[in-house]
């Protein structure tokens, strides 16, 4: 089957992340899933929400939140500030991104503390979920990573790598990290969450007027871990240079602020 810029069906987009574009977050990475592009931003407070003080629950807590800015798709996209509530849909993945970071996490370990994830869309070309879950877990290794370092914590909470990716079926062939356009257009659309030990934390898949087999969604699955194996190469990478950026770090750091004027 012949895909848009001539990618093979188990062929990912141009994955890329670009270190340190909030400064003042605790970490921050923008997220490049081809031509999608999401900032997910990681600060660290020392307090937790006053419903665990209520409640007298132990450890820490993690929370998320995700927003499409205006500009980020084709057509302008109405702040949720402006209509007075946030979309289902937003709130539906910021949950999913609450959840899929939650399940690697020992919030024991963390102590009485709130982590704030904030995922922002520069731009959507589909997979802006995936985008998110996946750019988020690297922010949150090099957050903690960076209050381990200042002696605030002794022990790591962050038990595993997490990351999402998208597979379908798109004319009748399983594929792996859909773009716009294939997603508008295919059969069965999916977005897996996997750790980087290879564990399923959520998988969201539905027919889109259309019906899957069995041996395809087992197919899609294996695409799928598949991509999740090579974005996890990515993610160690880049929080393994996190602190010690390279002449690439800083030229993809220029380029990300010389787009925005």
């Amino acid at each position: 089957m012949e895909r848009l810029n001539n990618r093979a069906v188990n062929e990912m987009r141009p994955l890329e992340f670009v270190l340190n574009v909030a400064p003042h977050a605790t970490a921050s990475v923008l997220c490049c899933f081809g031509n999608t592009r999401v900032i997910c931003a990681v600060n660290i407070e020392e307090d937790v929400p006053r419903w665990m003080k209520a409640q007298k629950v132990e450890g820490g807590w993690l929370t998320a939140e995700y927003a499409m800015l205006p500009y980020s798709t084709l057509e302008r996209k109405k702040r949720d500030s402006a209509a007075g509530k946030q979309d289902g849909r937003s709130v539906e993945i910021q949950r999913l991104i609450g959840r899929s970071l939650r399940a690697v996490m020992d919030l024991d370990a963390l102590g009485p503390r709130t982590v704030w994830i904030d995922c922002d869309v520069l731009q959507a070309d589909g997979g802006t979920r995936t985008a998110s879950i996946t750019g988020s877990a690297v922010a949150l290794a090099i957050a903690l990573n960076r209050i381990m370092a200042k002696g605030l914590i002794t022990q790591n909470p962050m038990r595993q790598l997490v990351s999402a990716v998208s597979v379908g079926k798109l004319n009748g062939t399983p594929i792996l990290d859909l773009c716009y356009e294939e997603d508008r257009d295919a059969e069965v659309d999916m977005n897996v969450v996997m750790t980087e030990g290879g564990q399923y934390v959520e998988v969201q898949g539905s027919g889109e007027e259309a019906v899957f087999t069995a041996e395809e969604m087992a197919q899609m699955l294996s695409l799928a871990s598949q991509g999740i194996a090579a974005i996890t190469r990515a993610q160690k990478e880049a929080i393994a240079r996190a602190d010690s950026p390279t002449e690439d770090d800083f030229n993809s750091l220029k380029d990300f602020f010389a787009g925005l004027k």
